[in-house]
């Protein structure tokens, strides 16, 4: 006989190991099946200092106490499998594998994540964690009295502008237009701020330095011109990819690719739920990715519980 689990979830990032543990926890039989390494954009974060109850903690840490406690209450995870196809309206939802193997769950719970848009640009890759940062929230305590560049023109950047400046001794935007898509009222908080200042019309070709980030190279579009500026760290906040390629057209998404959600973490396809960072919302951190999987997990428990009836 087949087996058919209760809950398959694709994604192991802080969304599907935290949605693992409480259904493996509430005794339903649950697959993780993840297509990239256990623990998402956690594992790429250097320390973790605001996660409640936990003072300091590198994300691979974090996510591996994660991953033994889903593993301790029962739950099955498979990392690093391609994925080639998912089969989510029927009743009894399939997933199948590149090497042929078919998977079959009740519920499914999409987590699969998201990724900041990159510059790539030389360097990019080597100074990551390194003095390069996507998050504010997560990164800005580390560079107190530092001087820093943001990159971006919406209201992400300005507003994380602002609060970089809580910490930073100076904050330099650097946004390739002349003016900026932001609301008005954060371009007025970032332009009367005395530690921001700005360099419009302008792109980074280059990030430098040896063992950490040290300087940018800028280039001015309209005159081609290149210059180097000097800077402790970078942060980049022009937009954010969420990895939901494979199911457009399976599930209901906005115009940005991010999954529509009710307050169940519900989509609009009975028994598929989804979480963390490939949902839309306004805030990403791992706390909320943790939130969204908790809610996910509880809801396909009672989505089981319900068609069991």
């Amino acid at each position: 006989m087949e087996k058919i689990y209760d809950v398959i979830i694709l994604g192991a990032g802080a969304a599907g190991l935290s949605a693992g543990i409480y259904t493996s926890r509430g005794k339903l039989d649950t697959l993780i099946l993840s297509e990239g390494v256990t623990g998402g954009q956690m594992v790429l974060t250097h320390e973790i200092a605001n996660y409640p109850g936990v003072e300091m903690i590198k994300g691979y840490e974090l996510a591996d106490i994660m991953k033994r406690q889903a593993k301790s209450f029962g739950c099955t995870l498979r990392a690093n499998v391609k994925i080639v196809d998912y089969r989510l309206t029927e009743k009894i939802k399939e997933v199948e594998l590149e090497d042929g193997r078919i998977f079959r769950a009740r519920t499914v719970i999409l987590a699969p994540g998201g990724k900041p848009r990159s510059l790539n640009i030389p360097g990019e890759k080597e100074f990551e964690g390194r003095g390069i940062s996507y998050c504010a929230t997560c990164d800005a305590d580390f560079f107190r009295d530092k001087k820093l560049i943001v990159v971006g023109g919406g209201n992400s950047a300005l507003e994380e502008a602002v609060t970089l400046t809580h910490f930073a001794s100076h904050v330099t935007i650097v946004h390739q237009f002349d003016h900026f898509q932001a609301f008005a009222h954060a371009v007025e908080e970032a332009s009367f701020n005395p530690k921001i200042s700005f360099i419009m019309g302008s792109e980074l070709r280059a990030y430098e330095g040896n063992g950490t980030l040290q300087k940018v190279q800028i280039e001015h579009l309209k005159t081609g011109e290149r210059t180097h500026l000097a800077t402790d760290g970078v942060f980049v906040f022009i937009g954010y990819m969420p990895n939901t390629a494979p199911f457009k057209g399976l599930v209901g998404m906005n115009e940005r690719g991010e999954i529509l959600v009710d307050e169940t973490m519900k989509t609009d396809l009975p028994g598929v739920f989804a979480a963390g960072d490939c949902v839309a919302k306004r805030y990403r951190q791992v706390t909320t990715a943790v939130s969204d999987g908790t809610i996910a997990a509880l809801s396909a428990a009672e989505y089981i519980r319900t068609e069991q009836r």
